[in-house]
């Protein structure tokens, strides 16, 4: 089915989406210039230590559901079984995997996605293509923008809150989306990084919204 454009945002939020898509490939492109010793060193730790591309690629939906490949440093090994044992996704997660994780290095080749035209710097996290039949029609304006690296939901608890939650930060970040609410983002993500809490993010890890929405709702009883 294809996306039909919701027309949510005012005619200043469009020109300022066109400004902030310069701002964008500015500072991929700074990022990467004072980057690439420590991208460079993180894609040779991974492939040191087990075989496999340095960096993988997964289809997202992206804007207006547009399919395409977000780049991400592997953290996990190829191999998926061990002498005919399924490896779980714990014992998968390599050394190196744990510490690009945990201070978001891995997110960094997502620098490329921002070039292409693909990504923002800032904007609603890319869910996984399973995930699209969990939105509501109100949430799906989360599409009207791009994709980003750091999210309003970042700042607001990332994986300790409901993934409904999450989705409804994304609608509230698309329709006040301005340079005020950027730069709270950007300014707020910088201590989130620097502290390492709270920065593994369930969808990121593969793990479709629907298996966490499953789980949320057979706890919640217990929660109440």
């Amino acid at each position: 089915m294809s996306y039909i454009s919701r027309d949510v945002l005012t005619a200043g939020q469009k020109r300022y989406l066109k400004v902030k898509r310069a701002l964008d490939v500015c500072f991929a492109l700074l990022l990467l210039l004072l980057l690439w010793p420590l991208m460079l060193l993180a894609a040779l730790w991974v492939k040191l230590e087990s075989p496999g591309p340095a960096i993988y690629s997964q289809r997202r939906p992206g804007y207006h559901q547009k399919i395409f490949s977000i780049y991400k440093f592997r953290s996990m090994r190829v191999e998926t079984t061990r002498n005919g044992v399924p490896l779980s996704d714990e014992e998968r997660v390599t050394r190196s995997g744990k510490i690009l994780r945990k201070t978001s290095i891995d997110e960094l080749p997502q620098l490329f996605n921002i070039l292409k035209g693909e990504m923002s710097l800032i904007g609603p996290r890319p869910q996984l293509i399973n995930d699209l039949e969990t939105f509501t029609d109100e949430q799906l304006i989360r599409f009207e923008v791009l994709p980003g690296i750091t999210s309003w939901t970042a700042i607001h608890g990332r994986n300790m809150i409901a993934v409904q939650e999450k989705y409804d930060l994304d609608v509230y970040y698309v329709r006040h989306i301005g340079f005020k609410i950027d730069a709270e983002i950007f300014f707020k993500t910088i201590p989130v990084v620097l502290s390492q809490e709270n920065t593994v993010d369930l969808i990121n890890e593969q793990i479709p919204a629907s298996e966490i929405l499953s789980d949320q709702e057979e706890r919640e009883p217990a929660l109440k």
